[in-house]
């Protein structure tokens, strides 16, 4: 036994979904409960009006253009509410706030070809209300960025830690190698890191380590520019496009950097601020050498930099640099200390 017609109508208006029917000349020939509530706009006043004179406001271009396709060619339309999100003028409604400050509802919308009597084409308009799924969609957004910040942030200092630049650095190796462009590694070490802790205590030396880190970052000029926490008090940056006399300048920088910020360190044996000791080389056209070498020759030359006196930048080229070698053998460059 199919329903009467006044059951139907009962179903239609509890429903929680908005139903509109409009015929081939788009009047509105049906107004369920849902789009009642949402407009404040009764059936009986919507009935028989053009869609587009119904509503309060004009319902958005991209919908009435979907309502002639769809009544034209007999198409169903989607309209994506991340393309389209309030294209209807439908609000949430609450007896606690004042009309002034009504809230637009975040709609999905289809858009349906049905067959009336006659062969005559309508057209079946559905509304659900998709605020909720998109507040939770941000929300899940939200976490995945705030996790994936998490896997790739060094949870102290705020830069990138170690997995970030391992992955990064492959890519800029590889791209480095392709486009036969410069690549300049830098490892930063805080000179007599052990005996700041000994004398000041974790906390301090946390603090120090995230002042160190700030100080670096605060060098770094350009997007592709890498910076990450290596490892304890070690750092190491990497910059694509650096040739090897700009590398020496930019070391320099880095170091003086460290050291502006006077940092009192009554244990070190150097002087009495915190110091970075630098080690660097610079890839560029070099034949059959695999990503780890370059590494391996910017921690020779932080080494050389260490067994030198610390507090200074040591450069070593990969064309001398024996990666094999216990007591690597390179071209040497110092800057000047303090």
């Amino acid at each position: 036994m199919s329903p009467s017609p006044f059951a139907m109508e009962q179903i239609f208006n509890s429903i929680s979904l908005g139903l509109i029917v409009l015929d081939a000349q788009q009047t509105v020939r049906m107004w369920n409960g849902w789009v009642e509530r949402h407009t404040s706009i009764p059936a009986n006043q919507a009935i028989g009006k053009h869609i587009s004179e119904a509503f309060e406001e004009l319902p958005s271009r991209a919908i009435l253009n979907a309502i002639t396709n769809t009544l034209n060619y007999g198409l169903p339309v989607v309209l994506s509410n991340a393309l389209h999100r309030s294209p209807l003028p439908l609000f949430q409604r609450s007896e606690h706030e004042p009309e002034s400050e009504k809230v637009r509802i975040d709609q999905s919308i289809t858009i349906t070809p049905i067959t009336a009597e006659y062969g005559e084409r309508h057209c079946l308009i559905q509304i659900s209300d998709s605020t909720t799924s998109i507040k939770r969609e941000k929300i899940l957004r939200t976490h995945s960025e705030a996790l994936k910040r998490e896997a790739t942030t060094d949870s102290l200092t705020g830069i990138y830690n170690r997995r970030f630049f391992d992955e990064h650095y492959k890519m800029a190796m590889g791209h480095a190698v392709r486009h036969k462009v410069p690549l300049s590694v830098f490892m930063v070490d805080i000179d007599y890191f052990k005996e700041y802790n000994d004398s000041y205590g974790h906390v301090a030396g946390d603090k120090a380590l995230i002042q160190v880190a700030a100080a670096l970052r605060k060098q770094l000029m350009r997007a592709t520019d890498v910076l990450a926490r290596f490892g304890g008090e070690e750092f190491i940056l990497m910059l694509p496009n650096m040739a090897p006399d700009s590398a020496m300048q930019f070391a320099e920088k880095l170091r003086m950097a460290v050291w502006d910020l006077n940092i009192p360190h009554i244990n070190s044996r150097i002087s009495q601020r915190i110091s970075v000791s630098i080690g660097f080389s610079n890839f560029y056209k070099h034949p059959d050498v695999d990503a780890n070498s370059l590494l391996k020759c910017a921690d020779a030359a932080l080494y050389e930099a260490k067994k030198a006196g610390r507090n200074q930048s040591q450069y070593l080229t990969l064309q001398h640099f024996n990666v094999q070698s216990t007591a690597p053998v390179g071209t040497l460059h110092k800057s000047v200390s303090n």
